[in-house]
């Protein structure tokens, strides 16, 4: 199992930048898939980027990609989404998600691929 704790989450004006960290528990994090997803008020919670266990493969919501990055380093046990340019419809909760499944065409964008969740850290961004 992998326990997820998130943090750096904040309130900012629109155009600035935040980087949320997960920091992952165990020792095997570098076997782990990671995800970020997000949540808005009323809202069903949607894939904001990935990346695979070794880092060399992310993926990115259109509606981030450009402006967010995700990187992890598994020496710290830790994934980042580093966020640029924010607007304020990227307000949201936001959770970091893990998976130990690993296969060609894995599904990183949809929720039931992760198995494991933190507690959510909340980004609020004023226009």
């Amino acid at each position: 199992q992998v326990q997820l704790v998130e943090s750096g989450g904040g309130l900012v004006q629109a155009g600035g930048s935040l980087r949320l960290s997960c920091a992952a528990s165990g020792r095997t994090f570098s076997r782990y898939g990671m995800g970020w997803f997000r949540q808005a008020p009323g809202k069903e919670r949607e894939f904001v980027a990935s990346i695979n266990s070794s880092g060399g493969g992310t993926y990115y919501a259109a509606t981030v990609k450009g402006r967010f990055t995700i990187s992890r380093d598994n020496a710290k046990n830790t994934v980042y989404l580093q966020m640029n340019s924010l607007k304020p419809e990227d307000t949201a909760l936001y959770y970091c998600a893990a998976t130990d499944e690993d296969y060609i065409g894995i599904p990183v964008y949809t929720r039931n691929t992760y198995q494991y969740w933190g507690q959510g850290t909340q980004v609020t961004v004023s226009s």
